[in-house]
């Protein structure tokens, strides 16, 4: 056979096209060194003023898992913030301290609107029974948004001074108020029985069975009423 002269041609490698690299974050936005930091390095960023409002929040948000009693001071500090208010109460909520308590509380007069209501949530979270008597006095605040996050509250702690507060508010609120304070006394009442409370929570299913309650709050109680009466373990 006979030879054409022409070489082969070298087949073209195609270069991938280079990839542009990963943007790296400022160090203001870099949060891997505060998940490595203890509970004395997360609280001096609380307490640094040249720290950011991000460095700020993560470090509450680390503190929500590791923090103890030596964080509340600089958490407490922050809950008129209005931008970390809420990482600081994130934070202070599962510290199981009694000081957590009276940080929240304390913070109740220094606050207004949505922070105030956000403080009021986080008592009710933590089942504040101290707290029960200025959560009642709240009840009647002008704005709806504290007013009916201080309803929920008293429901999720119970208790007869909070079931009181209810059973009064059920008799003078009106329209939403009206639908969270029934709510919430559902919510009591349930937690009356857990407590071993029985005529108690009876008593505030019954006035929740009434015919001006929302029908779901009405239909829950009458169903309580039944189940409470009917328990094996009821006294007899």
């Amino acid at each position: 056979m006979q030879s054409t002269g022409q070489q082969p041609q070298a087949t073209a490698v195609k270069e991938e096209p280079k990839q542009p690299p990963k943007p790296v974050p400022p160090p203001e936005f870099q949060s891997e060194k505060i998940r490595t930091l203890d509970e004395a390095g997360l609280i001096q960023i609380l307490k640094d003023p040249s720290a950011t409002t991000f460095q700020k929040a993560k470090a509450c948000q680390r503190l929500a898992s590791t923090g103890t009693k030596e964080a509340i001071p600089a958490l407490a500090a922050l809950l008129t913030d209005p931008q970390l208010g809420h990482y600081a109460r994130y934070g202070l909520e599962p510290i199981p301290d009694p000081s957590a308590d009276d940080a929240l509380r304390g913070a109740l007069p220094k606050e207004k609107g949505r922070l105030l209501a956000g403080v009021i949530d986080s008592i009710g979270k933590r089942k504040d029974a101290k707290s029960a008597g200025t959560l009642a006095r709240l009840l009647n605040n002008a704005d709806p948004v504290v007013a009916q996050a201080a309803a929920a509250a008293l429901g999720n702690i119970s208790g007869l001074e909070a079931a009181k507060a209810l059973q009064s508010g059920l008799g003078r609120t009106k329209g939403a108020m009206h639908r969270a304070v029934a709510g919430a006394a559902l919510a009591c009442a349930e937690g009356l029985l857990a407590q071993g409370q029985r005529a108690q929570a009876l008593d505030l299913y019954s006035m929740l069975a009434r015919p001006d309650v929302p029908k779901p709050v009405r239909l829950a109680a009458m169903h309580g009423i039944i189940a409470a009466e009917t328990s094996l373990s009821r006294p007899r």
